[in-house]
């Protein structure tokens, strides 16, 4: 049984239980701007809006694409841009996905549920380009986002919608309600009624669409548990939900797999497990 939660900033400090956390940005970012540098089509800042954070780049396969990936970037919705992860294209690419990594307005600028709207916005502009299925996937603060476009109060097009083949939640955080009790709610500033709003584990799904939860065994048993319940609430409505807890792979090591097209994780986002 799971001990009660006593201190909720511990709960959620994934690079305080990382050695060497504090080099990965940095890491991230050159590994990302070698990986642009490689060769690889990148048409970059693509808006879908008007913020100068409404931009998106769009990772081309080397044939006509499959479908579409929307890759939404984490950092508890405070921290980070599109910049950070192109190479995770990668595993989608070489399977002839087009992959689209938008930026959004992070806070204090702007609230969650802001950003779910201009999630939405980045979605559609990036269907109207590429042609063909759609899967989503989402990191941390992006799997919020990306679960949040097939609950039931969306507003993606039925349109869209309908081309919305599966959804994957890497380590995603579904019930925001603890976050009020932490000291990132000094920037995020969620009250009790944006944290329900935004909360994927009190909505239904829009629709029957195969979704998982995917999360490492080594990450913080906070990320675990709101992997399992998402899956399991959403399981209990006749969703194709699953949660799977791969390894002992930590809240940044989850992602690597994204890089190689067969991986575990790469193949249950495109269907091909």
């Amino acid at each position: 049984m799971l001990e009660p939660i006593k201190d909720w900033d511990d709960a959620f400090a994934n690079m305080a239980h990382v050695a060497g956390s504090e080099k990965l940005p940095q890491l991230w970012a050159d590994s990302a701007a070698a990986y642009r540098a490689g060769g690889v089509k990148v048409d970059q800042d693509i808006a879908y809006g008007d913020h100068p954070r409404e931009k998106f780049d769009l990772v081309w396969p080397d044939v006509t694409p499959r479908g579409l990936v929307m890759f939404i970037h984490g950092g508890f919705w405070m921290r980070l841009d599109k910049s950070f992860w192109t190479d995770l294209a990668e595993g989608a690419r070489a399977q002839g996905w087009a992959v689209c990594m938008p930026s959004y307005t992070l806070a204090p600028d702007a609230r969650i549920s802001h950003m779910t709207r201009q999630i939405t916005a980045a979605i559609e502009t990036a269907a109207a380009q590429v042609q063909g299925p759609i899967r989503i996937v989402g990191h941390s603060a992006g799997g919020h986002l990306a679960t949040r476009m097939i609950c039931d109060d969306t507003t993606l097009s039925v349109k869209t919608l309908a081309r919305v083949e599966a959804v994957q939640s890497i380590s995603g955080l579904h019930d925001l309600r603890p976050l009020m009790h932490t000291k990132m709610n000094d920037i995020l500033h969620l009250d009790e009624k944006e944290a329900q709003l935004e909360s994927a584990v009190l909505y239904r799904p829009v629709q029957a669409i195969p979704y998982t939860c995917w999360v490492g065994g080594g990450e913080r048993p906070e990320f675990i548990r709101q992997s399992d319940l998402m899956a399991q609430m959403w399981q209990g409505l006749d969703m194709p939900a699953t949660c799977v807890i791969e390894g002992e792979y930590n809240h940044f090591t989850v992602l690597e797999g994204l890089r190689q097209s067969d991986s575990a994780i790469t193949m249950n986002l495109l269907g091909t497990d």
